[in-house]
């Protein structure tokens, strides 16, 4: 098997070394962990962690060691799962309106590429320190997550738990910027009612 040449750290100090043979006691739980946290699919998850394997595999010098090993094959199943949001945006087709009301002219501003401030969502207050830490508000979350249609999760997912930039999601999912406003707009909506139904 071709592996990528071992790097002398005494002569690069700041260099990370790639060891294969122990990639999946190393990072199989955590990559497994941070796709299954996107899709909520434990099937699906354990086919892109060998699929982040064996694409670093075939492409071991793409590894230069800037950055830990971790980081690199996390990037690698980002990309993969991002894969699998395009395939379920191209499944959620254009006769479905992306989610757009009839009377979209009459809540959104084309201009701003946003929803008019009159309709902006209320802001959700939370109780506690630090909800976002609260094991019992995140599984609250993930379950609300799951109602919403597949593209509106994805992309939610993208801007909100990935930080991906607005740009960026428009062009992976093949969204216009006003498509993209209506539809995180109305999935916040969505999952706001349902965190009010289910988390006190």
């Amino acid at each position: 098997m071709h592996s990528e040449p071992i790097v002398d750290t005494a002569v690069n100090p700041g260099k990370h070394q790639s060891d294969p043979e122990k990639w999946v006691d190393l990072h199989s739980d955590f990559l497994f962990s941070y796709a299954y946290s996107r899709i909520n699919d434990e099937e699906l998850a354990r086919d892109l962690v060998q699929e982040t394997f064996l694409a670093a595999l075939e492409k071991p010098g793409a590894f230069r060691g800037e950055s830990s090993e971790r980081t690199w094959l996390t990037a690698i199943i980002k990309y993969k799962v991002i894969d699998v949001y395009r395939k379920k945006a191209r499944a959620f087709t254009t006769k479905e309106g992306y989610g757009m009301p009839a009377d979209d002219e009459d809540f959104f501003d084309p201009e701003l590429n946003n929803w008019k401030k009159e309709h902006w969502p209320e802001p959700f207050v939370c109780k506690g320190t630090d909800p976002l830490e609260d094991k019992e508000f995140m599984d609250i979350l993930q379950k609300c997550l799951q109602k919403l249609p597949s593209l509106w999760m994805s992309v939610f997912r993208l801007k909100h738990m990935d930080d991906e930039k607005t740009e960026d999601i428009c062009k992976a999912l093949r969204l216009s910027a006003s498509n993209y406003w209506v539809i995180i707009h109305r999935a916040k909506v969505n999952l706001r009612s349902c965190l009010q139904k289910n988390w006190i």
